[in-house]
């Protein structure tokens, strides 16, 4: 659909304009080999995109986009880098959402398991989960084109004035 102009309403006055792009919008993806050494490397390249462009993220919301990135990565380096030797990972700004999706070769869809008291591991998703619902957030796995999978959790900036995540 292409939109030629603005059509005034039946009271004779224009619709709203919508509100101007926010200075930080936009989307950043970068790709890293499938090793232990990605996951700090993710973590910092994540921190420092959104310091940046300056996004309006507490000290709350960052550490739970860095605890997503974290386990997002180390779930892919610890499951996918048999047929994965490279994953990426993308970041989307939206005036009112993050989102941080992470993509590899590998095309079975994870699963969040239970994991035992005693066990060590195995909680990642759990937790990504439990973080991205508790910030009134989306989490969801998508496959790709190329028969892998892609990842990802949205979370609300503070004040969002939408209850919907941007799309992939």
């Amino acid at each position: 659909m292409e939109i030629v102009g603005r059509v005034p309403s039946e009271t004779g006055h224009a619709p709203p304009a919508p509100p101007p792009p926010v200075g930080y919008e936009g989307t950043w993806r970068f790709t890293a080999p499938a090793l232990d050494s990605s996951v700090p490397q993710a973590r910092h390249a994540v921190r420092e995109l959104l310091a940046h462009q300056r996004v309006p993220v507490n000290g709350e919301l960052m550490e739970s986009l860095l605890l997503i990135v974290s386990e997002l990565v180390t779930n892919a380096v610890r499951h996918a880098a048999l047929l994965s030797p490279e994953i990426a990972v993308e970041v989307s700004l939206s005036r009112d959402w993050v989102r941080i999706a992470v993509e590899d070769n590998h095309p079975y869809r994870p699963v969040a398991l239970m994991a035992d008291q005693g066990g060590t591991g195995g909680r990642g998703l759990l937790l990504v989960t439990a973080v991205t619902e508790e910030a009134g957030g989306v989490y969801d796995v998508d496959h790709t084109a190329s028969g892998g999978k892609v990842v990802w959790a949205a979370l609300p900036l503070p004040g969002a004035a939408t209850s919907r995540p941007p799309s992939r």
